[in-house]
């Protein structure tokens, strides 16, 4: 009994850091290399979730060191947002993030233009790192919206290649 009471006892700490980080970071590195954007929603989210948790501790240690149960509470959170059966990470960015951010938004403030394209190619532009959706956004200028819609046809093509 004094092995399974010891086992209970620092369940969190055996099977913690597996749940939490280890098949997070090996999920999330197959994600990067998944073209679908379903899978990066859900580590990214879990990511900057994951994040929150360990702020919250680290500013709340001494109340959370008197909650007996807090280190199974986020195990059990964490369990729920990390395995693929709840795909919590992904449920919280559907049903909350996604009501108070809206991706995309910040396009008109960086560039007046974006009104003029059409949402496909503003949806392209908001992936993009600033210095890329310059470029992208001098190259539209420049050439127009339909060399642009050709170039992002050739790259789909290319990427279904690989």
């Amino acid at each position: 009994m004094g092995v399974l009471a010891t086992i209970a006892k620092n369940l969190d700490t055996l099977i913690g850091p597996g749940v939490t980080l280890l098949y997070p970071l090996y999920a999330t590195m197959r994600a990067i290399e998944n073209p679908s954007a379903l899978d990066d929603q859900q580590w990214l989210t879990y990511w900057v979730l994951y994040s929150l948790i360990t702020l919250f501790e680290l500013f709340c240690w001494k109340v959370l060191a008197w909650i007996p149960i807090w280190p199974y509470l986020k195990l059990f959170f964490c369990m729920w947002l990390v395995l693929p059966k709840f795909n919590g990470a992904a449920y919280i960015y559907e049903n909350i993030v996604r009501k108070y951010v809206k991706p995309g938004d910040y396009i008109n403030f960086i560039s007046s233009s974006s009104s003029k394209r059409p949402e496909g190619q503003n949806k392209v532009l908001q992936m993009m790192s600033l210095d890329a959706r310059k470029s992208v956004e001098r190259f539209i200028d420049q050439y127009g919206p339909e060399a642009f819609e050709r170039v992002v046809k050739a790259a789909e093509r290319e990427a279904r290649k690989h």
